[in-house]
């Protein structure tokens, strides 16, 4: 009986899961509404007596997006004064939505990888999955990684979408 072989490992073919690039921190809101009087106006004595009362640690491990939900104006130096105490406690954090925040994340995941490890390399971008995978981080991907790969495919080692193929050198 002839010996079985593996042509997927023989083809020189890697495999990226872009579930390994979805963040394990969650994300929370911290709304400026709630610290506005009337949920109108930011009284800035109080506003910066909340702030130092705040309890920062108990985002630890958490990445932030600020935002306002009410329909006020506020000064850009209140957005600035909760990113200062964010940024003293190490905590992750953003002026956006969590949606927005999400993709920070997804996004600084995908940049921890060498684009130079995938020099000339023929890459499939797993297209099965345990969890969703936002449309957002496969094309963050391609523009990050195109440059440097021979081709870009989608799906599994036996069934694959081309997505990209370099010129011929």
């Amino acid at each position: 009986m002839d010996e079985i072989v593996n042509k997927v490992k023989q083809s020189g073919l890697k495999t990226l899961d872009l579930a390994q690039f979805i963040p394990q921190e969650s994300v929370v809101v911290f709304d400026l509404k709630d610290y506005l009087w009337q949920e109108l106006i930011l009284k800035e004595k109080d506003f910066r007596a909340a702030l130092k009362d705040f309890d920062w640690m108990s985002l630890e491990g958490k990445a932030v997006a600020i935002i306002c939900s009410a329909d006020a104006i506020v000064p850009t130096w209140a957005f600035m004064l909760v990113a200062s105490y964010l940024q003293k406690n190490n905590i992750k954090h953003i002026v956006g939505s969590p949606d927005e925040m999400s993709k920070q994340l997804i996004k600084a995941k995908i940049e921890e990888i060498n684009p130079k490890d995938y020099t000339d390399a023929r890459i499939i971008v797993k297209g099965c999955a345990d969890i969703a995978v936002p449309n957002f981080a496969m094309t963050y991907l391609v523009t990050y990684l195109q440059n440097e790969v021979k081709s870009l495919m989608y799906g599994e080692p036996c069934s694959t979408v081309p997505i990209y193929k370099a010129p011929k050198k």
